[in-house]
């Protein structure tokens, strides 16, 4: 079962750096500081974002349950 939650845990890590490398560079705090506008997101910059989000509570989810199981 662990060896499982472990090939589990790394594909959806693969996929989260995948998922990360492919946001916008131009948003986060380098636009805050910048000054530039907020915008929002539309089409696959909004997928891509949302599936981010997706992956990384999956990915902690997998984590807890790794410390639980014997």
């Amino acid at each position: 079962m662990r060896s499982v939650l472990l090939i589990i845990q790394l594909v959806v890590a693969i996929t989260l750096v995948g998922l990360i490398l492919l946001q916008n560079s131009k948003g986060g705090l380098t636009a805050g500081v910048g000054g530039e506008a907020y915008r929002t997101k539309r089409g696959a910059e909004k997928v891509i974002f949302s599936a981010t989000i997706v992956a990384g509570v999956i990915f902690f989810i997998i984590s807890i349950i790794n410390l639980l199981v014997k």
